[in-house]
């Protein structure tokens, strides 16, 4: 029989937790370390010691570090944890709930492979039919799949605060269904839990009308993503190093990761912005060790048979692919405090390169409640929209959906006050 994968050998997956505010996001992630025993003995007597009381444990304590987010209740920052189980790794981002953090969650959810968006039902009107979703629930769901996260869950929070647990369940996941269907999106799954009580997390719930996974159960279960092995192969230059040899000849290492496809030594590689062009003389990765070839997903160094003026922020590709781009359309997410004006000078942070862009229109905003482009063409913080970027420079760009962040996703930045001012997915 095949033996089970190990944490040494098993891909760690990246679970962020979303959803509005007070859904119960800190209090899953602390049931999952304690269901899954990755608390030391002296962090659950310090937890005890915290809780207000003995029998209930204050399991949002586990990751609201702040004094800030202790004293308010809330989860302002993102905070991380890690466990493991028998079956995997795991890195848990546990994302703020307020409107005014969109920010943070987008932070998380950019580098996340699965995001468990929960619902609190006790916050609906669940005589409303159809029932009607909470904004900030939809504005994460859409931002997680704008995001280019693999893997939603949608889990059905504090099902044991509710009268009728199945029938709530019930119209609360056909509420659900009917939104991702307008929406373009497909779910993973959609199940029932309670995080402070801990049902149907790590072990199942065990009643007639839900037979499925517990949601550990499923989370071990979730391949990770791969990133494009088939397309041309690409790399943005993070590093340009000098290798002596003793002989007093230097040759260039130029250090970065592969975004798609698979590079081997012999080919002919295509500088950009420059456009120069040589051929692979070597592939080192870490330690000094040579290789044929690399991968998507590796990250190695290039030797070059002659010497370009390559810097950081370049990229190397395959001839005749990496095509620049200075004006192209994106989808925004606008997360300044201040609204989008059209003319708007920024900063553009794409791959390891910066260049000056202006923002030149807002085509449309996306509605949260009909999912269709509004009728005014503005963004105001947190808001959704389809935005024209014209950039100084050319860059290598890829639509999002295929070619994933890598190439399809940049960062907006004031010049002046350095604040980011939205997440940009390349249309």
């Amino acid at each position: 029989m095949p033996q089970e994968p190990t944490p040494a050998t098993h891909a760690a997956l990246r679970v962020l937790t979303a959803g509005s505010v007070d859904d119960g996001k800190s209090t899953l992630i602390g049931r999952l370390l304690l269901d899954a025993q990755a608390l030391m003995t002296d962090q659950l007597d310090a937890l005890r010691q915290r809780s207000a009381t003995g029998d209930t444990l204050e399991l949002a304590l586990l990751t609201d570090g702040l004094e800030a987010e202790r004293e308010q209740g809330i989860t302002i920052d993102v905070a991380h944890r890690y466990f493991a189980t028998p079956r995997r790794k795991f890195i848990l981002a546990d994302a703020p709930g307020h409107e005014q953090y969109t920010r943070n969650m987008v932070t998380a959810a950019a580098g996340s492979h699965a995001a468990i968006v929960l619902v609190d039902p006790t916050k609906l009107d669940l005589r409303r039919r159809p029932l009607q979703l909470l904004p900030q629930t939809r504005r994460h769901l859409l931002l997680a799949h704008r995001l280019g996260v693999a893997h939603l869950i949608l889990a059905v929070n504090k099902i044991d605060a509710v009268a009728d647990a199945a029938a709530t369940f019930g119209a609360v996941a056909e509420a659900l269904q009917t939104f991702s269907a307008q929406a373009g999106l497909k779910p993973t799954a959609v199940l029932p839990i309670s995080a402070l009580h801990g049902h149907n997390v790590t072990q199942r719930l065990g009643v007639p009308w839900y037979q499925g996974p517990s949601l550990l159960e499923l989370l071990e279960t979730l391949p990770v993503p791969k990133p494009p092995r088939e397309e041309p192969w690409s790399l943005p230059v993070q590093w340009v190093q000098r290798d002596g040899d003793g002989t007093g000849h230097q040759p260039r290492i130029h250090w970065g990761r592969l975004t798609a496809g698979r590079v081997r030594v012999g080919e002919e590689v295509q500088v950009h912005p420059s456009g120069q062009r040589a051929r692979v003389a070597a592939i080192r990765h870490h330690g000094g060790t040579e290789l044929a070839q690399a991968q998507a997903g590796q990250s190695v160094g290039l030797v070059l048979d002659r010497a370009l003026d390559v810097s950081r922020g370049d990229w190397l590709g395959a001839p005749q692919t990496l095509l620049g781009q200075r004006r192209f359309a994106a989808t925004a997410a606008w997360l300044d405090e201040e609204p989008a004006i059209v003319g708007q000078r920024a900063w553009l942070r794409h791959g390891h390169r910066w260049v000056q862009a202006r923002l030149a229109a807002i085509e449309h905003r996306l509605d949260l409640d009909t999912l269709q482009p509004a009728g005014d063409a503005q963004l105001a913080p947190n808001d959704l929209g389809r935005v024209v970027i014209e950039a100084a420079e050319p860059l290598p760009l890829r639509p999002f959906a295929s070619a994933g962040p890598e190439r399809g996703a940049l960062l907006m930045v004031d010049p002046g006050t350095h604040r980011t001012l939205a997440a940009l997915l390349v249309a």
